[in-house]
């Protein structure tokens, strides 16, 4: 299958609408929550995974922060990647502003390179997905496990138990036939 186009990242629809991959790395994994066409696993180079993102909407409260994924520079991801058919695409953008932005402006719409690996064989395609921005207050660094463990402990946002989110990233990570030995190491001390 050839890569498909690419929507720009600062258009919510194009005339005429284009399929376009979108790339999940935490609960995107497992709850992507719009139509594909197809998905597969994908490799993402130049971010890596991280716990680094608090939570005080989904899986926390202001009063009681969770923590959640982000994708940060360096290193490389491996999540799904999902095509949006095109008569979807101002609705799913839409959804996943919603989703990603509107309660997390740490997070910035990009346009990424992937190498989607599907059954007939894997192709390099541009998808969407969300980066964090360091510069943000609700950035949370480079923690230690005990300290992601303290913080998702106990945290119940919107979208449920904090450590919910963890076990289900973590189990879809493990579905893909993939290890991420820091979430790992946070599930545990939970």
């Amino acid at each position: 299958m050839p890569a498909t186009p690419m929507i720009s990242p600062h258009q919510a629809a194009v005339d005429p609408p284009e399929p376009f991959w979108v790339f999940g790395y935490g609960s995107l994994m497992w709850r992507p929550g719009f139509r594909y066409l197809e998905h597969g696993s994908a490799l993402l180079a130049g971010y890596h995974r991280r716990l680094c993102v608090t939570s005080r909407h989904h899986r926390g409260t202001a009063e009681r922060p969770g923590l959640v994924m982000g994708l940060d520079r360096g290193g490389a991801c491996r999540g799904a990647a999902y095509l949006v058919p095109a008569e979807d695409a101002a609705e799913t953008l839409a959804y996943l502003d919603e989703r990603e932005i509107a309660h997390y402006p740490i997070y910035r719409r990009a346009v990424v390179p992937i190498r989607v690996m599907l059954p007939d064989g894997s192709v390099g395609a541009r998808a969407l997905t969300y980066v964090v921005d360091r510069r943000h207050p609700d950035y949370a660094g480079h923690l230690s496990p005990a300290e992601q463990a303290a913080m998702v402990r106990g945290a119940v946002g919107v979208s449920g138990p904090n450590a919910d989110y963890i076990d289900a990233t973590s189990q879809q990570i493990h579905a893909l036939g993939l290890r991420d030995a820091r979430l790992e190491a946070v599930r545990r001390l939970l």
